[in-house]
Order: C-alpha cells, then structure tokens, then sequence
C-alpha cells in the first residue's frame, strides 16, 4: 500500500518544504518510488527541486480545474532516479478560490491521486504554512502527519492549533488519519531552550519524537540555490545523515498516534506518554546513537 505522509505546520520557517525535499531524495535513494506534492502557491519545493515555476506549462492548479491529470502534469527530478514532484505555480493562490466552490473540496487531491497510487510507495505532500482549504486537502489525502517543529516558543504554541484541525479532519473527511511524529528541525541542543521546547512537546502532546533531530547547519540554506537537496549539496554532512536516518525510520509505518488531545495545565513527568517502537523520548542535553539511526553533530 502507498504510503501518503502530509508535512504540515502552520507556522512558516520550520523546514517543512527541506524536510519534504530531504526525505523525498533520501527514500528514493532507499529505492522507494517518491512522489512529492508541492501543495504550496509559493513553489519552492519546485524551486528547491530545479524547476522554474514561472516557466512551467502545468501545475497542480491544472489538476484542481481538472485541466490534466496528475500522470500528466508530474515531472522527473533530474538527477534523483525514482523521485517525482508534482509541481506547484502561483496559479495554485487561484486553486484555494476555485475549490471554495467545488462540492466535496477537502477530497479533491485524494481523489486526483488515487489513479497514479499504484506507482509510487511513499507520496510526500507540502503543505502550506496555512490551515485553509489547501492543508485541509493534504491532510484528507494523507494516511498520516508529519509535524516539522522548529524548537521554540511560536512553533510550539502552533501545534495546538495544528492538532485541533487534524482532528476535525479526522471527524469529517479522513477518520483513518494519524499523526506519525514530530521532526525536529533547526536543533541546537547546546541551548536550554530548545531542549525544554523539544521535552515539553513530548510530554504536553503525547506525540512520537522521531529520531534524531535535524541539527542547525549553512548547508540548508546553500541546496536550494542549486536546485539540489543537502543530500546532493552536502551528502556526508550531519543534516544529510539525519534525513536518511529518518527516511530509513519511516519505512516502518509502525509508530503512529491516533487521536490526539492536548494536556491542560503544566507538563509534569506523569504526563510523558510511552516511547512506541522506533521512536524515542527526547533528549535531555545529547542525542543518543538509536539502532538503526545515525545521529548528527553541530556543524
């Protein structure tokens, strides 16, 4: 069965559209058939990808007029065997419109995948730093969520909201959806703070960790000028060790969380739900070496 992981946050700048690219090139390198769905009227996924938005001929707004399909409308990564993307353009901005009309909106991409399912194992969605009728269509397409969490304050006061909305999805448009773990993006657990940011999601919201967390580095921001992701960029560097350690942790569809209910009042140790398999608790001052997972270094 594929694979559909949806990389939601609210919140812009936590490396959702890197952790897509990222885990896009990684688990085609694994040899899974990946498709990536820039779901995002900003397109940088495509941009990041090598592709010029501007001079493309279709985008997924095609798919969503119902102009082309999404065999049509999808493109080979150059230099990646076995990645895809289906790219996105500012024509998407015109999309969230258009859908606000359409009966049954919030299935729309689930419905437009369903006939190309058979040729991939893993569908990675983009979505948009929004909660509106696009991320509502990634979350009712997907199996499962994956959270991108910078670790500070702003982002962690998002996922709250983000819960609360995965779980209408659930009630309303997809009740097989799951949340299959935080990714921690721009770590840097020389500081306290982000250490305490990291714990207290654990604790507070009972979601899987995902090991290891993906440590702060200049090579994230040097890959997408190239058209490249870090594991092309900068392929021994710690960020591009992080992602294929995840990519490798997602191959396991095992350590998934079902509804999800925020804890009122403090975070106390009772709170800290147990660690499932494959995913471990957070780090107190250091990341521990997990089987099977490479952790990375500052750098």
């Amino acid at each position: 069965m594929t694979d559909v992981l949806a990389v939601a946050n609210q919140k812009g700048g936590v490396a959702k559209t890197t952790t897509v690219h990222s885990l896009g090139v990684a688990s085609a390198e694994l040899g899974r058939r990946t498709l990536v769905v820039d779901l995002d009227p900003q397109a940088c996924l495509t941009f990041s990808l090598g592709f010029d938005p501007e001079g493309l001929e279709q985008s997924l707004h095609d798919v969503f007029v119902r102009r082309a399909g999404v065999a049509e409308v999808a493109l080979p990564v150059p230099g990646v065997e076995g990645l895809d993307v289906l790219p996105a353009t500012i024509d998407l901005a015109g999309s969230e419109v258009h859908l606000l009309t359409r009966t049954g909106r919030e299935h729309v991409l689930a419905r437009a995948l369903e006939p190309v399912l058979d040729r991939y194992d893993l569908i990675l969605i983009d979505c948009p730093p929004s909660l509106g009728v696009l991320t509502i269509n990634g979350l009712t397409a997907a199996r499962s969520v994956l959270i991108p969490l910078q670790c500070e304050a702003l982002s962690h006061r998002g996922v709250g909201q983000l819960l609360e909305t995965i779980e209408d999805v659930r009630a309303f448009a997809n009740s097989e959806l799951t949340v299959r773990g935080v990714i921690a993006t721009m770590y840097d657990d020389r500081t306290k703070h982000s250490r305490h940011i990291f714990e207290e999601v654990h604790a507070r919201y009972g979601i899987p960790v995902l090991q290891p967390p993906v440590r702060k580095s200049i090579r994230f921001a040097e890959a997408p000028a190239r058209g490249k992701s870090i594991l092309q960029h900068a392929p021994q560097s710690p960020g591009a060790e992080a992602y294929r350690a995840l990519a490798a942790v997602l191959m396991d569809p095992s350590p998934t969380a079902g509804p999800v209910t925020p804890t009122a009042g403090p975070v106390t140790p009772t709170a800290v739900a147990p660690a499932a398999a494959g995913v471990t608790r957070p780090p107190v001052a250091s990341v521990p070496a997990q089987p099977g997972v490479v952790a990375g270094t500052a750098g």
